[in-house]
Parts: C-alpha cells; structure tokens; sequence
C-alpha cells in the first residue's frame, strides 16, 4: 500500500470516528503533515469513496464524512429513524433574513417580516440552526443573532460566503 493510500486510510477512519467536521489543522496534526498538503489528501480519500455509499464534504469550515443523498431514504426506512418536524414557513424565512443579514436583532428580523418572530426563533434556537452570538449596543442591548456550525452543515456550506446573493433587498 503506498503512502497516498494509507494518508487516505487514516483520513477516513478519522472522519468517521468524529461526530463533526475536522479542520485541516486538526488533520494536519493527526497525521503529522504540512497543512497544505491536506487538500490532496482529502481529494484521494473522495476519489476512493466515488464507488461507495459515503462521500467527503467540505462544511462548517471543516471536513466531513457524509452518507451520500441517494441512501437517505433507505436509512431512514431500515433505521425506523424519522426527520425532525419541518420547519414552518416563518421559521424559513427568519432563518433567511439571519443568515444574509447576521447579526441581526429580532426587531430587525420583524421589519423585514413584518410580523411577529419570537416563536419562529425559539424554535431555530432550539434546532441548533441559530445562536445568540451577542448584543446590540443600542437601547435595552437587544440580542443579536447568527447562524451556527450546525447551520452550515446542515445546509452543505463550507462558510457563509457559500450562500447565494440575498433573495431580497440589502438593509438599509
């Protein structure tokens, strides 16, 4: 086995060992490389996976390990597993206005919506999607909220410079 193969090898069963993605820091150290020597790394372990159920995904600025889209179902059938609950429409669309708009206080997301948004952002607070990430200097320090780790990977983003533009006008 050559070194390229084995370096894919160990790639791979640290992926799969981790709960999230792994930084190329993280890699790097674990397999005792260059950092920029990661990226071929990971690309040798996704052309070895391109036969196989599982994929390597760039998220949440990291590395994953990944069921491919196409074995979803079939999961979810032999494993009895349900999804969680869909997200209702005003949950969609606070989740939109934060994540182009972050940080972004829950007055803001309301003139946007015009409505409204307190139980929309209890519940993508409570799904891990979006966090408090701090205050507002303004009068009575409202919370300013963004998106998560779990937002990006949920979602396929390797950063937030991943999103396509604004499907609505810039703030003001």
């Amino acid at each position: 086995m050559d070194a390229e193969h084995e370096l894919a090898n160990r790639l791979w069963s640290l992926l799969y060992a981790e709960a999230g993605p792994l930084t190329v820091a993280q890699i790097a150290e674990w397999l005792r490389m260059e950092p920029s020597a990661v990226p071929a790394v990971v690309d040798a372990l996704a052309n070895r996976l391109q036969d196989t159920p599982f994929l390597v995904r760039t998220v949440a600025g990291g590395v994953a390990l990944a069921t491919r889209p196409a074995y979803t179902a079939f999961l979810d059938e032999v494993g009895g597993r349900r999804g969680p609950e869909p997200l209702s429409h005003a949950a969609w669309e606070c989740l939109a206005v934060i994540a182009w708009r972050q940080p972004v206080t829950r007055a803001e997301i309301e003139a946007v919506r015009q409505v409204n948004s307190e139980r929309a952002l209890d519940t993508l607070v409570a799904r891990g999607l979006i966090a408090e990430v701090g205050r507002k200097e303004a009068p009575g320090r409202p919370i300013l909220y963004g998106t998560t780790p779990r937002f990006l990977k949920e979602f396929g983003l390797g950063s937030l410079d991943d999103l396509p533009p604004a499907p609505f006008a810039a703030a003001p």
